[in-house]
């Protein structure tokens, strides 16, 4: 690797404030686990990292809102989160797909928000937060927005965040009535990387759905909606025929 600088501000205001909206040599670091890898093979040669380690701790909580929405800091670990009661008990789909997101090695360092903001079509969450209507709160010099998740993505590891944006948080709506499932094809282990990932939540009373999201990843090249499969079964009565028009 080359000589790089490495910057540790005490606040999140302080990191945007040394990013360069110009410079794409300067790059936040939160778990580094990709950053590092591309770093190692010379795909990315930073000229100034500014670490998140050290800014403020409500980025790094998980807790449920009065609502009942969950929110969860951007630099929360993915264990923490796999193991969160709240993540597990309210939205089990997540803790589910985090126990087969890479090995427990990566899990330990690997924060939410560095996960989303990577671009990597091959990551397990996005598409399944994209189907629960996750929003994420984006942090730049101007103040605040919030995004849904599904349009974070723009194409092949590419976003919407500007250069001097920080994603500071993750909400995920109250999913009650609605049950969601994860499932990944792999070509090794169930933790290697997808070759195609399908999220899918449904608002449903025993056969009958009244609402459906379906998302895809890893096969595309960025998170995707089957609006044609939603459509579909948005209001029908499921059968194998209906199930077996959606999977074409």
């Amino acid at each position: 690797m080359t000589p790089f600088e490495l910057l540790e501000p005490g606040s999140l205001r302080e990191a945007i404030a040394l990013l360069d909206p110009d410079d794409s040599a300067t790059r936040p670091l939160s778990g580094g686990t990709a950053l590092m890898l591309m770093m190692k093979a010379g795909v990315f040669k930073p000229r100034r990292l500014v670490s998140l380690r050290s800014v403020e701790s409500r980025f790094s909580r998980i807790e449920l809102g009065a609502d009942g929405e969950l929110h969860i800091g951007a630099l929360a670990p993915l264990t923490t989160l796999e193991h969160s009661s709240a993540v597990r008990n309210g939205f089990p789909v997540i803790a589910r797909t985090l126990r087969t997101l890479s090995n427990v090695r990566v899990r330990n360092v690997a924060t939410i928000g560095g996960h989303l903001a990577h671009g990597d079509p091959c990551m397990d969450l996005p598409p399944v937060l994209s189907a629960l209507g996750a929003r994420v709160v984006i942090a730049g010099p101007s103040g605040e927005r919030t995004l849904e998740v599904e349009k974070l993505y723009v194409g092949y590891y590419e976003t919407v965040l500007d250069r001097n944006e920080i994603i500071s948080e993750l909400i995920v709506p109250v999913q009650t009535g609605r049950r969601a499932v994860y499932l990944k094809c792999t070509t090794r282990s169930a933790d290697d990387w997808p070759a195609l990932g399908v999220a899918v939540s449904l608002d449903a009373q025993g056969t009958a759905v009244r609402e459906a999201s379906v998302v895809v990843s890893a096969a595309t090249s960025k998170p995707t909606r089957l609006t044609a499969t939603e459509a579909l079964l948005r209001g029908a009565d499921v059968d194998e025929s209906v199930l077996g028009r959606a999977g074409v």
